[in-house]
């Protein structure tokens, strides 16, 4: 599981929707402060997870993103 922190250009309703879609992609909220979206994702491999992290970085309006990889206890 990770979460992504991302950076757009300008906020749009519709690029929410999209992240939404993107396999691996869990949950997905507007934020108010430094980041303008988090995510939520999860995949059962590493080359999973990255391949739904390219896709999100490469997602129009995307500007930049922090990604934080969470582990289970």
């Amino acid at each position: 599981m990770a979460y992504v922190l991302i950076n757009t250009e300008e906020f749009d309703p519709q690029l929410t929707k999209a992240l939404k879609d993107i396999k691996g992609v869990e949950e997905v909220y507007p934020l108010y402060g430094v980041y303008d979206i988090i995510v939520k994702t999860k995949a059962e491999t590493m080359n999973m997870l990255k391949e739904t992290h390219d896709k999100i970085r490469k997602s129009k309006k995307v500007r930049q993103t922090l990604t934080m990889i969470a582990h289970e206890m």
